[in-house]
Parts: structure tokens; sequence; C-alpha cells
């Protein structure tokens, strides 16, 4: 029972820490792999701050002049290492399908170079062509939250649906994205931008995409070419502040780290708390153990053993029972970061690295709340502990 216990205690602490690093790192990759999908040679230029918790600089921004398709035609024309310049706009509407209807559907326009740089990837059919974009064609690609509602086991290729008060013919499917942090990213169209713009104003902000034509150098000196191609279309002189905002993939994990920081250090104390608990029910469960082994403590010095001897006996016992407790706590976090990956989208796994800080982790707490007891047992007189029965 007492060594039950004593494993009870480090696995909870031990599987609770393993747990809260699995949701870090897992988080960290969801974001870096949904959210943060750009790509490496990629920045977008938009009207306001695509990342920033900063309220004020909202505010100033919402002041800015919105970006048009010219600006984007500008920074294609005048940044020489931008190697494809798109742009793309947003609103939402309601979508349907014979007597099917879809609330909240994202309603996004691309101009055709957004083919080159966007990183969804077409399941089914294909993107819209630019003679397409310049006549304005009532066609669609359509995420997967619409296929699943309106063509279940169906071809929805060549089908029509209802945008608004618009129709278009399904041209192609994206693959399936996914829930991301709880909110459905599968519920969109994407239609040529000219059609987008006809629907909701020629007057409509747009987000400019560019992708650089090489490695981290040229990517930023795209950045800075293309910075002084929209200061000097927007007329942005001398020591004017950027009415833009300019960012990168590294821009959207920067501020999920600093919006998850505080959430992550209070998880981080409750896992330390939990190790700590178990390491004080370890050292409680081990003082019983040596009052109950007065006797065996006592034989043992009179047969010979020193104070090194029944030190090394109590704190092997703990270290023992720690890393049990530590492998079953790793087996734990293992088993939810399993669970997770299979029902959820969420990329959780353990790292052999967050398994080894459990095993040391475990070990550390076995030796630091090990010691007391064993000292204790070691300075137990023999003839009294020899009397004790």
């Amino acid at each position: 029972m007492r060594a039950l216990l004593t494993v009870l205690g480090l696995t909870m602490g031990v599987a609770t820490i393993i747990t809260v690093m699995t949701l870090i790192q897992g988080a960290n990759l969801y974001v870096e792999q949904k959210i943060a999908n750009l790509g490496t040679n990629v920045f977008q230029i938009s009207k306001m701050p695509p990342a920033s918790t900063d309220f004020n600089l909202m505010l100033k921004a919402i002041r800015h002049k919105n970006l048009y398709l010219d600006d984007a035609k500008a920074v294609a024309t005048q940044c020489s290492h931008c190697q494809q310049v798109g742009a793309t706009a947003s609103s939402s509407l309601r979508t349907s399908y014979r007597d099917r209807e879809l609330e909240g559907t994202r309603l996004i326009g691309h101009t055709p170079a957004m083919v080159n740089i966007d990183t969804s990837v077409i399941e089914q059919g294909r993107y819209f062509t630019e003679l397409e974009d310049t006549h304005s064609a009532r066609v669609c690609l359509a995420g997967d939250k619409l296929i699943e509602e309106f063509f279940p086991g169906e071809d929805p290729l060549g089908r029509v649906i209802r945008a608004g008060n618009e129709e278009f013919t399904v041209i192609g499917v994206y693959e399936k994205i996914g829930a991301i942090l709880g909110q459905e990213r599968d519920n969109y169209i994407v239609v040529p931008m000219s059609s987008f713009l006809k629907m909701r104003g020629t007057r409509q902000s747009v987000t400019i995409s560019v992708q650089a034509s090489g490695g981290a150098e040229v990517f930023q000196q795209a950045q800075d070419e293309a910075r002084l191609a929209l200061r000097a279309q927007r007329q942005r002189t001398g020591a004017m502040e950027d009415d833009f905002f300019i960012a990168t993939a590294s821009s959207y994990i920067a501020l999920w780290q600093q919006i998850s920081g505080a959430f992550f250090a209070v998880f981080i104390l409750v896992s330390a708390i939990s190790a700590l608990v178990g390491g004080i029910v370890i050292m409680n469960v081990m003082l019983v153990s040596v009052t109950d082994r007065t006797k065996e403590i006592g034989v043992r010095r009179a047969m010979g053993a020193t104070q090194a001897d029944i030190r090394r006996q109590f704190l092997a016992e703990s270290v023992l029972q720690c890393l049990a407790g530590g492998a079953i706590g790793i087996g734990a976090g293992f088993a939810t970061a399993l669970v997770l990956r299979s029902a959820t989208a969420f990329p959780a796994s353990v790292q052999t690295g967050v398994a080894v800080l459990g095993l040391g982790l475990s070990s550390a707490i076995g030796l630091f709340f090990g010691i007391y007891p064993a000292v204790r047992a070691a300075r137990l007189d023999p003839v009294a502990a020899l009397r004790s029965e």
C-alpha cells in the first residue's frame, strides 16, 4: 500500500507535466501548420495589423486608407524580388443549394496569382483562370464544409450554389482544414476577385500576398522593396509612418507565443504544484516506512551496516518507486496524446526529450524528498532500534 501511494503521487505529478508539455508543443505545431501557414517566403500586406494585441494600434489603423488592386499592381511592378503578387478580400454571407442553407459562409475573392501563393490544397477540380477573372465569371472553389452539407455522397463539380443573390458553379474543392481553436475553417468559397468586387463593391480593402523569389536575404529585400513601392503609391514621404502593415509567418507565431505565454505559465505552475504534492506524499510515506521498519534498521546496523548503507537503501527505494511512478506518468501522457490525436485534428505527441524530462524529474523528486527519511533512518540508535519491538 505504501509503495502504491508513493507511485501514485509521482504518477499524477509527472503525468500532469507530460500532458502540459505535450499540449504546449502540439499547440505551437498546430499554430504553425494551421494559422501561420503562409510559407517561409510569403508575406502579407494589409490595412489592419494582422498580428497585434495593441488596441490603440488597431484604432489608429482603422483610419488608414484601404488597400486596392492598384496598390497590388504597384508592388508587382516595382518589386524586383517579388516572384508572385496576389490579392485577397473576404466577407460573410449565406449560401444555399436547393433546400439546404448554410449561414456564416466566408466569401473570399482571389486574384489569379493566388493559385501559386495560397497554401490551401485543391483536392478536386481546378482553380479559375485569368480569363475567368477578367470576365467576372460566376465560378467558385468550395471548402469541405459546403461539400458535406450540400453534396453528401455526390460529385460537386458543375453544381450551382447560391451565394447571397448570385449563383456560382463549383469548379474545385479544397482539402479539409478542420476546426482551428474551436472555429470552423471549411465553411467558405473562393471566387475570382472581379466577381467578389462586383458583389461587395470596388471600395473593398484587399490584403496583398507576396511570394519572394529566394531565401532569407531575398525575402527581406522583397519586403523592403514592397514597402517602398507602397509608400510611393500612397504618397507617404519623409518621416510619415506607413499606413499599412507587413506580416510573415513568424509574425503570427510570435503573436501566438505572446498570447499563450501567460496561459501556459499557469499550466506549468499547476503542474509544478502537482509534482510538489507528489514529492510531499513520497516523503510522508517514507517517514511512515522508517517508523514501521525500525526493527529492520536496528538488525542491519547490528550486523555491521553503516549509516551510509542505510541512507543508500532508503534513497534507492525512493528513487526506484519514483522512477516507476514517472514511467507510468509518461505512459499516461502518451495515452493522452494518442486520444487527442485520434479524436481531434490537434497534432499532439510526446517527444523523446519530454519523456526523458519526465524520468529526470521523477528521479530528482525521489532524491530530494527521500533524503530526509533516509537520513532519519540512518541516524537511528541501533540499540534503541532493536528494542523497538
